[in-house]
């Protein structure tokens, strides 16, 4: 198998006002195809500044990071931007749905920002909510749906435009046991379908279900 992510030399720092914040230190990562891979450490160990790197919602500030071998360094914000459509599906632990929208609507989102057409984006939500047991609540709205009922609008949401990776950032971290496990099952579905998939998370048998475990501690893998 290929590898479709690869970090080399990565180092993060951020510069606040005169303050030099060092956050990843020399992350060097590489993830194949396929492969589905917990990332943990504890509460400022830097997991979700390597998520932000890994989802190109940021850029390191040495070291490269490569996607199906094209290097990002080198890539413009509107290139990024467009990686990140395309190939990239985001699930978060507070979801990030738009309240004052249907479940529906949530997941059209990401298609319009492809210039997908009004009836292709209605049916592809629709299809995906159905698949993910939510064909009665497509009307509802993220305040009426319990927490993972919107995490799998969240989830459906990833999915539209068709990513080969999906990043996970404590997917399952607001929901109870049950609910969390269920989430799971969603998750090793997809990554039996081919799905590439990394997730933060600080819960060991959440941790255990995946591949493969990275651990980062100060900023470095452990």
């Amino acid at each position: 198998m290929k590898d479709v992510l690869t970090i080399q030399n990565v180092d993060k720092t951020y510069h606040l006002g005169k303050l030099d914040v060092p956050v990843l230190k020399d992350i060097n990562i590489s993830i194949k195809s396929g492969e589905f891979v917990a990332i943990m450490g504890p509460s400022g160990s830097g997991k979700t500044t390597l998520m932000n790197l890994i989802g190109c919602l940021d850029r390191p500030t040495n070291g490269k990071y490569f996607i199906d071998g094209v290097d990002t360094s080198e890539l413009s914000d509107m290139e990024l931007a467009r990686i990140r459509g395309k190939k990239i599906g985001f699930v978060f632990q507070t979801f990030n749905l738009i309240s004052r929208f249907d479940a529906l609507k949530n997941v059209e989102l990401p298609m319009i920002y492809q210039n997908i057409p009004k009836a292709m984006r209605k049916a592809r939500a629709m299809e995906l909510l159905e698949q993910l047991g939510l064909k009665d609540r497509m009307k509802h709205k993220p305040p009426e749906l319990s927490g993972g009922q919107r995490q799998r609008v969240a989830i459906a949401r990833a999915l539209v435009n068709r990513p080969d990776i999906i990043l996970a950032d404590e997917p399952t971290g607001n929901l109870d046991t049950k609910t969390g496990d269920e989430i799971m099952d969603i998750f090793k579905t997809l990554n039996s379908e081919g799905k590439t998939i990394a997730m933060v998370t600080h819960e060991h048998d959440i941790a255990a279900m995946c591949n493969r475990i990275i651990k980062i501690r100060d900023g470095m893998i452990v």
